[in-house]
């Protein structure tokens, strides 16, 4: 049986956002002590349900779904994914009928975690697969089999990460331009890094630290340029990843982190959120303390969610 939806059209021009985000210069000492600026371009405060990077993503795509007339959404994620919890408010907000597909059929009989039981209580149906099927969630006959269980829907992938996604994303380096030297920015899925990188002007380069331990080291790095080809038509900006910082995988934690994150809250009354964010300024302070960054130099860190 299909989802049940709205009688009145989903209308994406409804949210409003605060942009541009603000930036927020702070003192960190082990900046500081390298001559360098740190500046936090504070994504996560753009929309109190779809912050950062998954309003960016999911904007256009929203306006997309609801030109195609789609009244439900149907999506994929991890167990702890802000896109699933992103997708999950704006269809809360807008009157979409929201699907997630979760990574693990071992996660069905399992409580809620916060982040899955937030998708629920905002309206979204779970359907949990095991990690095989996931990887083929875009096989034609996946999909079918999905379109048989919920009905018509409009998919948005994995991370809201597509052409779409890109170019939006790029009026995040359009708003960076002359900012900053470096802007970083943690990844997921590739999108954000990808559209950023476009936007940024002459001189200035963007630096993303993936937060999935990947399969091989380049594993993101073909993602991105595909994002870029698609969205620009080709490699664009000046970018790079550092692998280096995903500490285990995605949504995993090491002591290293945890105490890295807690004395930065200390220092600043910053909460930081521990999948992406936290590791975003984890791998920042590394290189500073390898003095990777010139003295006199700026560095910009997107910070695109909260705890």
């Amino acid at each position: 049986m299909g989802p049940v939806t709205s009688p009145v059209p989903p209308d994406p021009a409804t949210l409003q956002p605060c942009l541009p985000s603000p930036l927020q210069e702070i003192e960190d000492p082990p900046f500081a002590r390298r001559g360098v600026r740190l500046l936090l371009k504070r994504d996560d405060l753009i929309h109190p349900d779809l912050p950062g990077n998954k309003w960016r993503k999911l904007e256009p795509n929203l306006r997309a779904a609801a030109a195609a007339g789609a009244r439900a959404l149907l999506t994929f994620g991890g167990a702890y994914s802000n896109h699933l919890r992103a997708t999950a408010a704006a269809g809360r907000l807008l009157g979409f009928t929201t699907i997630g597909v979760v990574r693990g059929d071992e996660l069905a009989d399992a409580p809620l975690n916060p982040s899955l039981a937030r998708c629920a209580a905002d309206g979204m149906r779970l359907h949990f697969v095991d990690r095989g099927t996931y990887r083929r969630k875009t096989a034609p006959d996946v999909i079918a089999a999905l379109h048989d269980r919920f009905g018509a829907f409009q998919v948005i992938p994995e991370g809201g990460s597509n052409a779409l996604a890109a170019q939006s994303c790029s009026q995040l380096g359009r708003e960076l331009c002359r900012a900053a030297d470096t802007v970083a920015v943690a990844c997921g899925t590739g999108g954000t890094l990808a559209g950023l990188a476009a936007g940024l002007g002459l001189g200035q380069s963007a630096l993303g630290f993936p937060v999935l331990k990947g399969g091989s080291p380049h594993f993101l790095q073909e993602t991105v340029e595909e994002l870029q080809r698609a969205a620009f038509g080709g490699r664009c900006g000046d970018w790079r990843l550092d692998d280096r910082f995903h500490c285990g995988g995605y949504a995993r934690r090491t002591p290293e982190l945890d105490a890295f994150a807690d004395a930065f809250e200390d220092r600043h009354r910053l909460p930081l959120e521990r999948v992406y964010v936290a590791k975003l300024l984890l791998g920042l302070t590394t290189l500073a303390d390898e003095g990777a960054f010139p003295p006199g130099s700026t560095v910009a860190a997107v910070i695109t969610g909260s705890p």
